[in-house]
């Protein structure tokens, strides 16, 4: 009756430029990926927060990504700038192109990303598409969440939010995650992604996604790489260049295509 969908992919588009502002993800991935500037791919854009100052760095920049709503924020972030252009994609589905110099999964899309098919065959798919997109001797960039305990991470009973706020068009709103669980033997994550807005005229919409997510594990990530033709050049933990240990939360990895 309302367009929900699209009423709710503009606000989620909107919260997402409004709460996620770190930046020290961003500078660390341009410290990794150095210089001169590089024809650089990112799978899943999303509104630009990595896409935008990769360009403004000087690389040559092109952003996928399924959500239009995301990709029509880039628009304003890059006025002027002719080394950045951006598509509506399906990742997994559509392709890629081929002939840059790194390939960007970033941002934790190794557990965000949307597709009918298995997800850990969705996740491998990732890396033999970045295989082909990549010139013999690019990188692959890969930057996500990471735990050696995913069992305590994500057994969760209850609701946690994720942000919460009001769009341009005056919608006010709240997303968050319920009931998340963990099944260590499948290595599965369940949960159901709640959205609940009350519109400018008072109308109230809801929606209820359930969730089932892969969570995979550095020896297979490693297996994948390698599977695809990569070998590993750095790895880290954290944005402090730690290793990966019980001690830090991600998987920092620079993997070059031979």
């Amino acid at each position: 009756m309302f367009n929900e969908k699209a009423i709710l992919a503009k606000w989620n588009a909107e919260m997402y430029d409004l709460n996620e502002r770190e930046i020290d993800d961003v500078e660390f991935a341009l410290s990794v990926i150095g210089g001169p500037p590089k024809k650089i791919l990112e799978i899943a854009c999303g509104s630009g927060r990595f896409l935008v100052p990769m360009a403004k760095a000087g690389h040559m920049v092109t952003g996928l990504d399924f959500d239009e709503y995301m990709l029509n924020k880039i628009q304003a972030k890059s006025a002027k700038m002719n080394n950045i252009n951006w598509r509506k994609a399906d990742v997994i589905r559509d392709e890629w192109g081929s002939g840059f110099d790194v390939v960007m999964l970033a941002g934790n899309f190794l557990f965000n990303l949307i597709s009918d098919m298995d997800y850990e065959e969705a996740q491998q798919l990732l890396f033999r598409k970045a295989a082909h997109a990549l010139v013999p001797g690019g990188n692959v960039y890969i930057d996500c969440a990471y735990t050696m305990y995913p069992e305590v991470w994500f057994n969760k009973p209850g609701e946690i939010a994720i942000w919460e706020g009001t769009d341009s068009s005056g919608n006010t709103g709240r997303m968050s995650l319920v009931n998340s669980t963990f099944d260590k033997e499948r290595q599965i994550i369940q949960f159901t992604r709640s959205f609940k807005l009350t519109l400018n005229d008072g109308h109230i919409i809801t929606e209820d996604i359930p969730s089932v997510k892969h969570f995979a594990t550095l020896e297979q990530i490693h297996t994948w790489l390698s599977a695809n033709g990569f070998i590993v050049q750095e790895e880290y933990g954290d944005y402090n260049r730690n290793p990966i240990s019980e001690n830090t939360n991600r998987a920092i990895i620079w993997a070059r295509k031979i």
